[in-house]
C-alpha cells in the first residue's frame, strides 16, 4: 500500500512543504517564490529537478531561476524595462544591466502564502498564493490587483501534477503573462552520466534574437540539431542553447520527454498546450542542468508590434480567470 503524506517541514534549514507518495516526494519553498525545488523517485534516488547542492541555499538565494520550478511573471525579457499595456507605459526596473533589460518579473523571488496542505484520497497536496494588491511590492510596477494560485499534487500513479490559477481581482484589464524557469537535473540518476541522455521538446519555429537577447520578429529554418529536438531527440548539451521557439504540438500534446538511455527511462514534462513559447536553455552546454521553459508569451512581447494572438498577447478582462495544468511523470 502506498504511503502518502503532506506536512511542512525543511529544506536545509528554510521552510518547506513536503509531500510524499508511494515512491516519490516532492518539496516547494512557499517563502522563495513558491518554488518546488525538489522531486524525487526515493526508491532509485533519482532526482529530477537542479535541485541547490547541500549547503548551497545562498547560491540558490542568489540565483533562484537555474533550481526547480520558478514561476515568471511577467517572464523574461523587457526592452529597457518598459512594458506597454492598454495605452499606458509601465517601467519595470531593468535587472540584466548588459541588456538594458528587465528579465524573469517579481513573483520568483518573494514569498508565497501556503493556502493548504493535505492528503486526498491518492494525492498529497500543496497549494500557495500570492494576491497582488496596492502596498505589495509587484504592485508598484504592475498595478493590478490579481490572485496568482499555484497547486502541486503527487500521486503514486501519475507523478507530480501543478494546476496554475490566474484571477483578475481589479477593474481594469490586466497582462497575463507567465512562464516556469523549469531546470531539469542532467543526470538525474546517479549512476549515469550527462552523455547518456537524449531530450525531445515539441518546438516548432525559432526566433531570430538579437544582440539584446530580443526577438527581431523574424523566424530562422531549424539547424540539423534542432529538428532532432523534435524527433528522435538531442544531446541536452550536444549545442549550446538560449533559444526561443513556437510550440508545435504533437498528438495533441505540447511536451518535452528526457531520456536515461543507460537506465531506460523516461522524465515526461507534459506543458499543456495553453503555453504557446518554448525557452531552451543549458547554461552555455555546461551539463549538469538544463532548462524547457514553457511560456504563454514572446519574450518582449508588448514591445514587438506583431500580432497578439501569434505571440500570446492577451489580458484578463475584470474578474476573468486564466488556468492550465502541467505534469511530470516517469515512463
Amino acid at each position: 500500500m502506498s504511503v502518502y503524506e503532506a506536512k511542512v517541514g525543511e529544506f536545509q534549514g528554510e521552510k518547506a512543504v513536503w509531500l510524499k507518495a508511494g515512491k516519490y516526494e516532492a518539496a516547494i519553498l512557499p517563502e522563495y517564490g513558491g518554488n518546488l525545488v525538489a522531486f524525487r523517485d526515493v526508491e532509485k534516488g533519482y532526482r529530477f529537478l537542479h535541485e541547490p547542492a547541500e549547503g548551497g541555499m545562498e547560491e540558490f538565494k542568489a540565483h533562484p531561476a537555474i533550481y526547480g520550478i520558478p514561476v515568471l511573471f511577467p517572464p523574461n525579457r523587457y526592452e529597457d524595462g518598459k512594458f506597454p499595456w492598454n495605452g499606458k507605459l509601465y517601467q519595470l526596473p531593468v535587472n540584466e544591466a548588459r541588456n538594458n533589460n528587465h528579465i524573469h518579473g517579481f513573483v520568483h523571488t518573494i514569498p508565497w502564502t501556503v493556502e493548504q496542505v493535505g492528503v486526498y484520497g491518492n494525492e498529497s497536496v500543496v497549494t500557495v498564493v500570492v494576491q497582488v494588491r496596492e502596498g505589495h511590492p509587484v504592485y508598484q510596477y504592475l498595478p493590478f490587483d490579481f490572485t496568482i494560485r499555484l497547486t502541486y499534487s503527487l500521486s503514486a500513479e501519475g507523478g507530480l501534477a501543478q494546476h496554475l490559477f490566474i484571477r483578475n481581482d481589479g477593474k481594469a484589464s490586466m497582462p497575463c503573462l507567465l512562464a516556469f524557469h523549469t531546470a531539469v537535473s542532467v543526470p538525474f540518476a546517479t549512476g549515469s552520466a550527462a552523455r547518456d541522455y537524449l531530450v525531445k521538446v515539441t518546438i516548432g519555429e525559432r526566433w531570430e534574437m538579437s544582440s539584446r537577447t530580443l526577438p527581431t520578429g523574424n523566424k530562422l529554418p531549424l539547424s540539423a540539431e534542432e529538428i532532432a529536438l523534435q524527433g528522435e531527440g538531442l544531446n541536452p548539451f550536444a549545442i549550446p542553447l538560449d533559444n526561443h521557439y513556437t510550440v508545435k504540438p504533437q498528438n495533441g500534446r505540447n511536451f518535452m520527454e528526457l531520456t536515461d538511455k543507460k537506465e531506460n527511462v523516461t522524465l515526461v514534462y507534459d506543458a499543456g498546450t495553453s503555453y504557446k513559447q518554448w525557452m531552451l536553455y543549458n547554461n552555455g552546454a555546461r551539463e549538469g542542468f538544463f532548462c524547457p521553459e514553457p511560456q504563454i508569451n514572446l519574450v518582449n512581447a508588448p514591445n514587438t508590434g506583431l500580432p497578439a494572438e501569434e505571440i500570446g498577447l492577451f489580458g484578463l478582462e475584470p474578474g476573468e480567470i486564466w488556468e492550465e495544468r502541467a505534469r511530470l511523470y516517469v515512463k
